[in-house]
């Protein structure tokens, strides 16, 4: 059977149409064992025209629809035909598994990147999208992925480390190892639906050396602590207040700042005084029951109307960002008005002085949701431990308490001498 040709396609459209009857085309021999097919199939008010990769596999006939005509002109349909189907066909394969051999753009890596990490649950994929999107206008979009070098990497990540913005040079650079080794796997995952195969020959990114990690030791005193909550209670500058509070009941509560900065009222048991949060960075279920202190903070403070305890100041509908805490942090401790501190630092500060407070490491573990890794916790026990929790958090609120009225009365001491 010779070739198919455009004048052939319209000619047998016109007769389907006058006789409404369906018409198939082949596209060549095929040499019996399949073929580029054009289905014409006649519809009251028009006639479709569908490609077809069909086949002849252990005496039956089957087919799989390519695309459609005119969309998919006859060349684009040889093309595909010829790139996904023909090897199959020839080496005895169901047409039905055979998908779209192109290789992947660097555009592709990255959307099924984050779309894994969106699918898997991971709070991190709107940072890396967001990170990502940036990378992929550097490098190209368009381009395959497996044509990137180690070269460009560097030369995507060099501005960003001359810039002194060291940590983030070291995001970026973990944002594409991350991304090419998905790639790489994901070629061989029989759970990836994907169409994309990226045929990656190895990850650009890793012989790029990484920062140096630098082991946080900073923890804030109690004489410290009680400046820093005591400027957050009455800022000397115009602050966001859902800021000052976020901060505060990070404080109180030493829990992630991800997790206290999107605190929605879902997550606010205020009968048991309790947050919950079903997930989690270590993506385990973690409820805490909050001191009280904490908890007449929150019951303080009117949600707005999406919800949440600290909206963003620029857009309501959202939560304030963790990036935003850390910056607005970061400017009062370079005007010298708070101690020098960090998010982990809190976070360091409350393992360090609820331990003072009298609260054990295992207790303090559990309420911070810190992982155990010893096979009775991971494996075995499921006891919730809140009646343990709650004896924590009232031995670390007592704590507090007392450490604020302290400080508090060598003030008022003070002043009076």
């Amino acid at each position: 059977m010779p070739s198919l040709t455009d004048t052939a396609i319209r000619h047998a459209l016109k007769r389907v149409e006058a006789s409404q009857k369906q018409e198939n085309l082949a596209d060549g021999e095929g040499r019996g064992t399949g073929r580029l097919v054009l289905v014409l199939k006649p519809m009251p008010k028009r006639v479709t025209a569908d490609w077809m990769a069909q086949q002849w596999r252990d005496g039956k006939r089957s087919k799989k629809k390519i695309g459609a005509y005119p969309s998919m002109s006859l060349a684009e349909a040889r093309e595909i035909y010829k790139r996904d189907y023909a090897d199959v066909i020839q080496k005895g394969r169901s047409i039905r598994i055979a998908t779209d051999t192109r290789p992947g753009t660097v555009a592709d890596l990255f959307e099924g990147y984050v779309a894994s990490l969106k699918s898997a649950g991971k709070p991190s994929w709107k940072e890396t999208e967001k990170g990502l999107n940036k990378i992929a206008d550097t490098l190209g979009r368009n381009r395959l992925a497996r044509e990137i070098d180690p070269e460009e990497i560097v030369e995507v990540i060099r501005p960003i480390y001359d810039r002194g913005a060291r940590a983030m040079a070291d995001h970026v650079r973990g944002y594409i190892h991350a991304a090419f080794g998905w790639g790489m796997k994901s070629d061989n995952d029989y759970r990836n639906t994907s169409p994309r195969r990226f045929r990656i020959p190895f990850n650009p990114a890793t012989g790029i050396p990484t920062e140096p990690k630098v082991q946080g030791t900073r923890w804030l005193d109690e004489d410290e602590f009680v400046r820093l909550y005591r400027w957050l209670e009455s800022p000397d500058t115009p602050i966001h207040p859902p800021y000052t509070r976020a901060v505060r009941i990070l404080m109180l509560t030493g829990q992630r700042v991800q997790e206290i900065a999107r605190l929605h009222i879902d997550q606010w048991d205020a009968k048991e005084r309790i947050i919950d949060w079903s997930k989690t960075k270590n993506l385990q279920p973690h409820a805490v029951p909050v001191p009280s202190l904490a908890a007449e903070l929150l019951e303080a403070i009117n949600v707005n109307e999406y919800g949440w305890f600290f909206p963003s100041a620029t857009d309501p509908s959202k939560p304030v960002s963790h990036g935003t805490l850390y910056s607005f942090m970061w400017r009062q401790r370079d005007r010298g008005v708070i101690p020098y501190v960090t998010n982990r630092d809190l976070r360091r500060t409350f393992k360090t002085l609820a331990g003072k407070a009298g609260v054990s490491k295992e207790i303090r573990d559990r309420l911070q949701n810190h992982a155990l890794q010893d096979v009775s916790s991971k494996n075995y026990d499921r006891w919730n431990y809140m009646p343990e929790k709650r004896a924590g958090m009232a031995k670390w609120d007592k704590f507090v308490r007392a450490m604020l009225a302290k400080k508090k009365g060598d003030g008022a001491l003070k002043k009076a001498a």
